[in-house]
């Protein structure tokens, strides 16, 4: 899977689930609710320190395709990629024909390869399982990643403006009802749905599954991605509020199913790195994940620019 939904939203996963499977008493239950309410908490404010660390969404400054052979880099106007901070003439990026990455630093310039100084590196990309091979120069740092076929060089920089005037996240109040417990209606055989992300890059991904839950009276019904059977479901859904008072669309993890059952909980549903900078690549949701009900639960729109 490209977009790796755990690697995307750089939370704090496990500890969120733990979360989605605790119990909710009945509402008379001041003090068990006021606990929920500071487990809500705790995961909100890791979920803000992940969102605002120094490799986090908010410190992307560039996404640029390369073009095949030689791509210099810096961010002098005569570079054929040009960054929005860094070195004049950082070096050089060549795609070679066969589809490998190489990166060397121009002359007198110190990077780093995966936190070591050296001036030359065989780039892996976000699809490696061990991880993009990371270049660093100061506050900047780029590393490899593939879209549709295509391979860019995604940027960061960790004194970024999105970064330093972050404005914070925006909750609705929390509300008990929106934890809910669905049922987990497994498909005779997995299927496949096409996920398009904001570039218009489809893919084609299995799922073996959907969770059909009640909330008001109504029944509703979502379909996860889910990377392996012990693995994490992940949703990306839209509802009634998205693109008025949350962003157009979000995410959710939860739990895999246990006994037939899933527990969705809208409270830790989360914007996708899109709301935050221009540069991220989010997947949209999948025909039939656009729920005719607001789900008024979880973060908001964000309210500082996203230019």
């Amino acid at each position: 899977m490209r977009f790796r939904p755990a690697a995307i939203l750089g939370s704090s996963l496990l500890s969120a689930l733990a979360l989605a499977a605790c119990a909710v008493p009945a509402l008379g239950a001041a003090p068990a609710l006021d606990g929920y309410a500071h487990r809500v908490d705790d995961e909100r404010a890791k979920r803000l320190a992940s969102l605002t660390k120094t490799d986090g969404w908010l410190t992307l400054i560039g996404l640029h395709f390369l073009v095949p052979g030689s791509n210099r880099v810096g961010s002098a106007p005569d570079n054929q990629i040009v960054l929005a901070a860094g070195e004049a003439h950082l070096g050089t990026v060549v795609l070679e024909p066969g589809g490998e990455v190489r990166f060397e630093a121009a002359t007198g310039v110190e990077t780093t390869v995966d936190g070591k100084p050296s001036r030359w590196a065989l780039l892996r990309s976000d699809d490696n399982d061990a991880g993009p091979t990371i270049i660093g120069s100061g506050t900047v740092s780029l590393f490899l990643i593939e879209r549709g076929g295509r391979k860019a060089l995604r940027v960061r920089d960790s004194l970024s403006g999105r970064r330093t005037h972050f404005k914070g996240l925006d909750y609705f109040p929390l509300d008990a009802s929106w934890r809910v417990e669905g049922r987990w209606v497994p498909f005779d055989s997995p299927r496949q749905i096409e996920i398009t992300n904001i570039l218009g890059n489809v893919s084609a991904e299995k799922v073996s599954g959907k969770v059909v839950f009640e909330h008001a009276g109504r029944t509703f019904e979502l379909v996860p991605i889910q990377e392996g059977p012990d693995e994490p479901l992940f949703f990306i859904f839209g509802d009634a509020t998205s693109g008025v008072s949350t962003y157009e669309m979000r995410f959710l993890y939860a739990e895999p199913p246990r006994d037939g059952k899933v527990v969705l909980d809208f409270n830790l549903a989360e914007n996708p790195p899109c709301a935050f900078t221009p540069f991220a690549t989010c997947p949209l949701p999948p025909r039939g994940n656009r729920l005719a009900i607001e789900v008024e639960a979880g973060e908001k729109r964000y309210v500082g620019s996203n230019p």
